[in-house]
């Protein structure tokens, strides 16, 4: 009878120990609440504490810091373009006491934080022009093309503030509203900025324009640099022709001279020797006028055809 009687004390005693008993860990701080009411100060010592069973709930907030990736939204700069801008940022709860009673839980605070974040994003967004956004400092100097023309290169302007001050300024304007609510925010950064869709397209197609305005210049100075090499080896080719045939005449000329000289010595020297030579280069002459199915019509006393009308010794003229 005792011994059933034990059991039931045992089970109930060990309830009310599990139930009362909870732990801390490092990287939490608790907040006990009894009927949805907080009792106590916020507990941030790590390791084993108690609370009154049943009545009492143990409610577990986050020490570390946390991450926030925002969704990105469009929003105008201040030269009127349309941006997709997503941002991050970090978080973490310093005032656990505050942070319950406004918010709960991680959910809602995370809500409210995209709220604040991406309203500042916004005001700061319309406040600058989109090459302050997009260049991250003031002394960093953009590669400008050297050889294209200056009214079709993209040579940014000077900037005065930069993205990582208006980062600094997005963090500066939200901080003070997070902090009403327990919150300590650590960081903000831009993770991705792109053109809004509709805009995309025509800054692309203006990019496309500029590159092919640029290759166009190219083109037609490769164009131009080739015509001239192209007329300059012809007015080289012409020269080189000219001076080869200049001086295959002058061999010519000279080889005649000296073939004509050679040919008065040889038969020059008697009076057989010359109308041997007469002779002979009237024999050629015929070979070379008179071909196949030539007619010629000639007196009688033509000098051509002496040897047709007295033989190998013609008279004397």
């Amino acid at each position: 009878m005792k011994r059933a009687l034990l059991l039931p004390v045992l089970f109930t005693a060990a309830l009310l120990l599990f139930s009362s008993a909870y732990t801390v860990l490092e990287t939490e701080q608790v907040i006990i609440t009894q009927f949805g009411r907080q009792i106590g100060a916020p507990v941030t010592a790590a390791g084993l504490h108690w609370k009154t069973p049943f009545i009492q709930t143990v409610n577990r907030i986050e020490k570390r810091i946390l991450q926030w990736d925002g969704p990105s939204a469009d929003m105008p700069t201040e030269d009127k373009l349309y941006i997709d801008v997503d941002t991050f940022a970090r978080w973490r709860i310093t005032n656990a006491q505050q942070y319950y009673i406004r918010l709960r839980d991680e959910r809602t605070a995370r809500s409210r934080i995209t709220n604040i974040l991406g309203s500042e994003t916004r005001n700061s967004v319309a406040r600058h022009q989109l090459v302050e956004i997009i260049r991250t400092q003031r002394d960093r100097k953009p590669v400008v093309d050297a050889s294209a023309d200056a009214g079709v290169s993209n040579v940014l302007p000077d900037i005065r503030f930069g993205r990582a001050a208006l980062e600094a300024e997005i963090l500066a304007a939200a901080t003070p509203t997070l902090a009403e609510d327990g919150i300590e925010l650590l960081d903000v950064r831009f993770k991705r900025i792109n053109y809004n869709p509709g805009v995309a397209a025509k800054i692309y197609s203006r990019m496309t324009s500029e590159r092919q305005q640029i290759a166009s210049r190219y083109r037609s100075e490769g164009e131009g640099e080739a015509a001239e090499i192209l007329g300059k080896r012809e007015r080289d080719m012409a020269q080189i022709e000219s001076e080869a045939y200049r001086k295959v005449q002058e061999i010519q000329g000279k080889a005649d001279a000296e073939a004509t000289a050679i040919y008065a010595a040889a038969y020059g020297q008697t009076p057989e020797a010359r109308e041997f030579y007469t002779l002979t280069r009237t024999l050629e002459t015929y070979r070379t006028v008179f071909e196949r199915d030539t007619t010629l019509v000639l007196t009688t006393d033509s000098t051509l055809l002496r040897l047709f009308k007295y033989g190998p010794v013609a008279p004397a003229k």
